[in-house]
């Protein structure tokens, strides 16, 4: 998926402003979150992004986390304020979407760095799993189960850069998508984790899920 250059300059979605509730929030200190809003675009929901506390406003009913660069984003998030916003959102159990380095950031403990951010999903994971070789590729998967209804999504194109790696999943969350036996993606009430960047295809399923939550 290309995005288009607006995105570059771009603060949030154009009906946003207006917008009392239903608003995504993207966190925009670091990473990929000009794809996730570009998806978005094209599903007309409403978003902007999220670079400081005071961004993070009465409209906003659900935030992604994207991929990007966990620690830097720990920081950020903290001298920025918006850690507070966003935990206290996700306590609330508001709809939260972590991508790669989103799910890292949402793990309830990682097993090679003593570093907890929000630690909202019943997972040990471990960054920066993957090798050079195995840092970057695509796999075909469903998300998901058939008997899950409108929540199941078949052959969903799952690409991997560097994504983090699910080492145990607690009770209190679900695999949701699988890659050769391993979990990829998982789910616990309105979180969504994935080890991988729907937000880099033309497939907008997962997003949709989302967004319905």
């Amino acid at each position: 998926m290309v995005v288009a250059v607006e995105y570059i300059s771009k603060e949030e979605s154009d009906d946003a402003e207006t917008a009392k509730h239903g608003v995504t929030g993207i966190l925009a200190v670091q990473g990929a979150f000009a794809e996730h809003a570009a998806v978005l675009d094209k599903l007309g929901a409403p978003w902007k992004l999220l670079r400081a506390a005071e961004d993070f406003d009465d409209s906003i009913d659900r935030v992604i986390l994207p991929g990007g660069e966990s620690t830097t984003q720990g920081k950020l998030l903290h001298s920025t304020g918006l850690f507070e916003k966003i935990d206290a959102h996700i306590k609330a159990g508001k709809p939260v979407f972590g991508t790669c380095a989103g799910m890292i950031l949402l793990a309830r403990k990682l097993d090679n760095d003593p570093n907890v951010y929000f630690g909202a999903i019943d997972a040990v994971v471990r960054r920066n799993a993957y090798g050079r070789q195995l840092g970057s590729f695509a796999a075909t998967a469903d998300f998901g189960k058939p008997e899950d209804g409108k929540a199941y999504i078949a052959g969903f194109p799952l690409v991997f850069i560097r994504g983090p790696y699910v080492v145990s999943v607690g009770p209190d969350a679900t695999v949701e998508t699988e890659v050769d036996g391993h979990p990829v993606a998982l789910r616990q009430g309105n979180i969504l984790a994935t080890a991988f960047h729907p937000e880099l295809t033309d497939d907008t399923r997962i997003h949709e899920l989302f967004l319905s939550l």
